[in-house]
């Protein structure tokens, strides 16, 4: 038995391939004898394939515009290189191999052969669907894969590359027709070929195989006006998905902007709510302060009287011993007296005068100690009364300058008042309890950690 080789590339329709529409030269009666050997989401592929060369990409690039967003993306916009290939492989034609012959299930067991070793011998093409087609005029095997290669030395790492993906897997191109395509698509017609032969085919070599598959040639129109429909469909989902994605990145922006006033406001809510916690602690403090000013300004006060009232009594005795000075001119006691007749100078000297000197002797000492010690008093008392005027005086300068600060302080705290009749006393309180529990971590990762001894 000999039978051709259908070989193709196609455009890839992975919702034709896996029935989520049928086309008009299908049968869905025997849709159920398909065979779906993978049915993989490209993009998760994608993700699988190049996300940890990607991330490296955009880790040394110095300019944002050059950094790449979604790989896929790139490349399905992009002209060099395809998302991904499919190939399509049939053997025979709808007469001798067809789904209506007695050997459509050779045909199926032979691409089913073929297609469960396809991985194995081209590892750089990776497989995301796969399907055997058993409800078209004729078996025929649908394969798409992404091509990519490793260790490329310019853009990403691991990147798409039919052309290195075939170089990597040993087909080196040359001539103008002797691509890697060319080679590869070649070298696996023989391996369908040698599979055909254990099944007891013969490759017919008719030069057919280079043509597209006869199961795709149905209705050419109707396949392309769905096909349009579905292009159409397809532009007008970009086109909304843009504007959509224009709408995100406005939306984002408004955020960000919404995000940064909200922090600055945080901010100096923060700022505030440490200033009016330090005012209120500086003016409690301040009351303190002065509460005792005040007493202490009472507690002078009552020694200044009190000094006042020494000195008046110091004035009192220096009248009196001016007095008790006078004294001494008039009293008796203290004049000499006349001697008596007869009285002898010796006698006079002994009994009259001597006593008296020595009175006035005694007389004048105390009261010289006296003057000392209220010379020594009035001193200290002057001493004491300077001291404590230049205490009033710095105290009084003090009250003065915590007055100011009070008055700094009030002004504070009325900005503070602004702010919450701005924007809602409960939003402020939120945003300082928010700020409070932040520092609060804060300190707490700051703060060392205890190391417990378990040896203890």
């Amino acid at each position: 038995m000999k039978r051709t080789i259908s070989f193709m590339t196609g455009k890839g329709s992975v919702n034709h391939n896996s029935r989520k529409f049928h086309a008009k030269n299908t049968d869905p009666e025997r849709s159920c004898l398909n065979v779906e050997y993978c049915n993989e989401n490209v993009k998760d592929v994608y993700h699988e394939l190049f996300d940890e060369a990607l991330a490296w990409y955009n880790e040394k690039q110095t300019r944002s515009d050059r950094r790449i967003d979604d790989y896929y993306e790139k490349i399905r916009s992009g002209k060099q290189e395809k998302p991904f290939h499919e190939i399509i492989l049939q053997i025979g034609d709808k007469d001798n191999m067809g789904a209506k012959t007695e050997n459509r299930q050779l045909a199926a067991k032979v691409l089913d052969k073929y297609m469960r070793d396809f991985q194995r011998r081209n590892p750089t093409l990776r497989v995301f669907s796969a399907y055997l087609h058993m409800d078209e005029a004729t078996p025929h095997l649908h394969i798409d894969f992404v091509p990519y290669t490793t260790g490329s030395k310019r853009g990403l790492d691991t990147r798409v590359s039919l052309k290195q993906a075939l170089s990597a897997l040993g087909f080196k191109g040359g001539t103008r027709r002797e691509t890697e395509l060319n080679q590869w698509v070649a070298y696996e017609k023989e391996q369908l070929a040698a599979v055909m032969l254990e099944h007891g085919i013969e490759w017919e070599k008719k030069g057919t195989h280079e043509k597209h598959l006869s199961v795709l040639d149905f209705e050419k129109k109707e396949w392309a006006k769905e096909v349009a429909e579905l292009e159409q469909s397809i532009s007008d989902g970009k086109e909304r998905l843009s504007d959509i994605q224009i709408q995100h990145r406005k939306a984002v922006q408004e955020t960000e902007q919404i995000r940064q006033k909200g922090e600055a406001i945080r901010q100096e809510v923060s700022e505030l709510s440490k200033t009016s916690d330090l005012l209120k602690e500086q003016a409690t403090t301040l009351a303190e302060d002065k509460k005792k000013l005040l007493s202490d300004n009472v507690k002078l006060e009552k020694q200044q009287k009190k000094l006042q009232q020494d000195i008046e009594k110091m004035v009192q005795s220096k009248a009196v011993m001016e007095r008790n000075i006078h004294a001494y001119d008039e009293d008796e006691k203290w004049q000499l007296p006349e001697p008596a007749a007869l009285m002898s100078a010796k006698a006079y000297k002994d009994k009259k005068a001597f006593p008296l000197v020595e009175k006035l002797k005694e007389t004048i000492k105390a009261l010289t100690i006296k003057c000392v010690q209220l010379a020594e008093q009035g001193k200290k008392l002057k001493e004491k009364v300077t001291r404590q005027e230049q205490q009033i005086s710095r105290l009084t300068d003090k009250v003065m300058e915590q007055s100011d600060i009070i008055d700094r302080l009030q002004e504070k705290t009325a900005d503070l008042g602004r702010l919450e009749r701005y924007f809602g006393r409960e939003q402020v309180q939120s945003i300082v309890e928010r700020s409070k529990a932040l520092e609060w971590a804060e300190k707490e990762n700051k703060r060392p950690k205890r190391v417990f001894d378990m040896s203890r």
